[in-house]
């Protein structure tokens, strides 16, 4: 037999047919717990070179490979074993739809050969999976194995983007296939923009306004759109505000980026470009925008639900192409925004202003202001930030600076606690070379303060900073307000989490004064560890929220 011949009939075992075609879409890495129903995949990703990090839990796996995509915007992968493996990581696969975050959950399977006789873990995942995933299959056969996975990778990358999961029985994964001959990387999207009727109608509108502004939010990051956004916006002066993963793709000192004004700008807006954002309870349904407010809704595709107000325009295709032709089409020069974009400016500066006297609050426990207007003095330029928690965060997500994309990762719109970890832990393996500071609420750290051994044992040097309030502040105080009592809110104050992290082989710190936080921060910083500065931050702060949740 030729040497030709010989690799032709080459045959791999199942487990190794999924490593290959994972390495062939570039996956180097590949999170996981171990299950026995993995065993072959874990030993297919060994021979191909694709690091194997385990965690303490199958929700922190999953969440890991989004959190991979979040910072790399490349598909990130886990492998969970069959059953509560699968259960397990269901949360983060419908964090991923709602955040249109591309991953690819590989799942173990009963075998085949004994499907119906009661096998260990036996359930067929597909049905309960399918309305959170894009795709949702089982391989019928060894053979069927590449091409599922390929098909995996396309599905989770088309736009809207999500999780695609497959599975595969025990039996097929041990048996052997050839495998065929696939491309080596998947379909790249497509960059054909809006069609030129909306994109003339959109521009027509801005070429009119005196008062526009840009909303932008993750999808604008998923579409690559940063710098044709920042020429847009540059070229035509607009004013640009940003939520979700579009964090950082405006540089937050930019001089069109804006923040504090966010609810008088769209308001009083007579043109608002929305971009890869829905108009969910962030923007009040619509209501965020001025009853006069005409809407152009730029987006990689249609939305899957009806917008709940009326739009002028709607542009659907490659987002910067979109945003390039719309900026083209609108004259490529200056609206008449400048007298606009001065009063947005003092209004900016003067709310910032307001904000001193609880930036530097000196109160013990400590006001969460404080503890941001510390942080973001020994935070790099290009530090990555994770968000888990409740009001804690959402005091970060008003004060937390960002100045390059994938730099912000929250929860996004599902809301999942628990997330934190598992991003963080991705963001540090993908991007060693930078700070990644987890800011935790003590709530949001039962959910998988474990993660830390995870973290300790890959010596994944996060440092964590935790607002220790002891409730559940996002309930206890609304639920007061409403009834005058609260109920199932409270938790135990002045909790040791930094002691729990001690234990597990990291550096921990209590922090109860204001002046114990900077030398804190600095010495967790160069721990050479993973750490936790456990903060006690004061309970009867409550964050002035606006939105209505529903």
């Amino acid at each position: 037999m030729s040497t030709q011949s010989a690799q032709e009939t080459q045959t791999f075992h199942g487990g190794r047919l999924v490593a290959r075609r994972l390495k062939a879409h570039g996956v180097s890495t590949l999170f996981t717990l171990s299950g026995g129903h993995l065993f072959s995949i874990y030993d297919g990703c060994r021979e191909e070179g694709i690091e194997i990090v385990d965690v303490r839990h199958e929700a922190t796996a999953a969440f890991a490979a989004e959190g991979w995509t979040k910072v790399t915007r490349e598909v990130g992968v886990c492998a969970l074993t069959a059953g509560p493996g699968v259960t397990n990581g269901m949360s983060a696969m419908a964090s991923a739809q709602a955040n249109h975050s591309p991953m690819v959950v590989l799942g173990g399977r009963a075998p085949a050969l004994r499907w119906g006789q009661g096998s260990l873990q036996e359930i067929d995942h597909v049905p309960f999976v399918r309305p959170l995933a894009k795709l949702a299959a089982t391989a019928e056969s060894t053979a069927e194995i590449p091409g599922l996975v390929d098909d995996a990778f396309a599905a989770a990358s088309a736009a809207p983007g999500g999780a695609a999961f497959v599975d595969f029985p025990l039996d097929y994964v041990f048996m052997e296939a050839a495998e065929p001959e696939l491309e080596a990387s998947p379909t790249t999207a497509s960059a054909r923009g809006a069609p030129a009727e909306a994109v003339d109608l959109a521009a027509g509108l801005l070429r009119g306004a005196e008062r526009p502004v840009v909303m932008a939010g993750t999808d604008l990051y998923w579409g690559r759109g940063e710098e044709a956004l920042a020429e847009l916006a540059h070229t035509l002066r607009i004013p640009v505000f940003l939520n979700g993963l579009a964090r950082g793709c405006v540089a937050a000192d930019d001089e069109l980026f804006f923040s504090r004004t966010r609810s008088r700008a769209l308001k009083e807006a007579d043109v608002a470009l929305v971009v890869g954002v829905p108009m969910d309870f962030r923007l009040g349904f619509g209501g965020a925008f001025g009853e006069d407010t005409e809407i152009v809704v730029v987006d990689a595709a249609e939305p899957e639900r009806e917008h709940p107000r009326g739009v002028a325009a709607e542009c659907y295709g490659a987002i910067a192409q979109t945003l390039a032709d719309v900026r083209a089409a609108a004259g490529a020069q200056a609206l008449a925004s400048e007298d606009w974009l001065a009063q947005l400016r003092e209004s900016e500066s003067e709310r910032r202003a307001a904000e001193r006297e609880e930036l530097e609050d000196e109160r013990a426990p400590l006001h969460p202001m404080r503890v941001y207007a510390e942080l973001g003095k020994v935070l790099d330029r290009n530090a990555i930030v994770v968000g888990d928690g409740g009001d804690f965060v959402s005091y970060a997500g008003r004060m937390i600076d960002s100045y390059e994309p994938g730099c912000w990762l929250d929860p996004g719109p599902f809301g999942c606690l628990g997330t934190g970890p598992g991003y963080a832990l991705a963001a540090k393996l993908a991007r060693p070379e930078r700070q990644v500071v987890l800011l935790v609420g003590d709530g949001a750290f039962g959910f998988s303060g474990m993660e830390f051994d995870t973290l300790a044992r890959h010596g994944v040097n996060v440092v964590g900073v935790m607002g220790n309030n002891g409730i559940w502040g996002l309930e206890k105080h609304p639920m007061e307000l409403l009834y005058g009592y609260s109920v199932a809110a409270d938790l135990r104050p002045g909790t040791r989490y930094d002691e729990v992290v001690a234990a597990l082989g990291c550096h921990g710190e209590l922090v109860e004064r204001p002046a114990e936080l900077r030398p804190a921060l600095e010495r967790a910083l160069a721990a050479g560890v993973p750490a936790l500065v456990n903060v006690l931050t004061d309970p009867t702060v409550a964050y002035p929220r606006k939105s209505n949740l529903a």
